[in-house]
């Protein structure tokens, strides 16, 4: 016999003894110059978790010293709830983040003078514009809130994952009830 057919009579060995699991809905069988072929059925069905097994904790960052983009993209993926197994794109199954030392964050290169945030009153000349260094200087916890809310998605479920962050300028919190986690970001 050939290697491939050895493997095959093989695997329709494992097929008959794995007949009688539940697992497998149907087993269609053909024979074909006496050698048997098995195709499998089996039940797909997509896990959904439910609102019940969602397990939500809290995370405390420490931003000092960490690079403002690496902070967001880390603090967006535990909003999203990517890291976790059960994550499902169009549910909320992220946890929440407290922010600490957002005041002592760190922008590389020359972005605290050559890059600037936007406002518009929407009324005619009324466009603010702000340096990146002012916004550290001045509001630095809107200045890692909007760079976190940059990388969530543009929809209901963006403007709901919101709503989990916390960020405070100093190292104090008023968060202790939600026992949040201690997480280390890259620097």
């Amino acid at each position: 016999m050939q290697a491939g057919l050895v493997d095959l009579v093989d695997m329709v060995d494992f097929v008959d003894a794995f007949r009688e699991s539940t697992a497998v809905d149907t087993l269609c069988c053909a024979r074909y110059d006496n050698i048997r072929f098995v195709r499998r059925e089996v039940s797909m069905k997509t896990y959904l978790p439910s609102p019940e097994s969602l397990k939500r904790k809290w995370h405390l960052v420490d931003a000092d010293g960490v690079v403002l983009g690496r902070l967001a993209t880390r603090v967006a993926t535990l909003l999203r709830g990517k890291h976790k197994p059960e994550f499902t794109p169009h549910i909320d199954t992220g946890d929440g983040v407290i922010v600490i030392n957002a005041a002592k964050v760190r922008l590389t290169g020359r972005k605290a003078q050559r890059d600037f945030v936007y406002r518009h009153s929407g009324y005619a000349g009324g466009l603010k514009t702000f340096s990146l260094g002012d916004m550290l200087k001045n509001k630095p916890e809107e200045l890692v809130s909007d760079a976190v809310r940059g990388m969530l998605p543009k929809n209901s479920l963006g403007r709901t994952l919101i709503k989990h962050l916390r960020v405070y300028r100093g190292a104090e919190h008023p968060h202790f009830a939600q026992k949040p986690e201690k997480l280390e970001v890259g620097r």
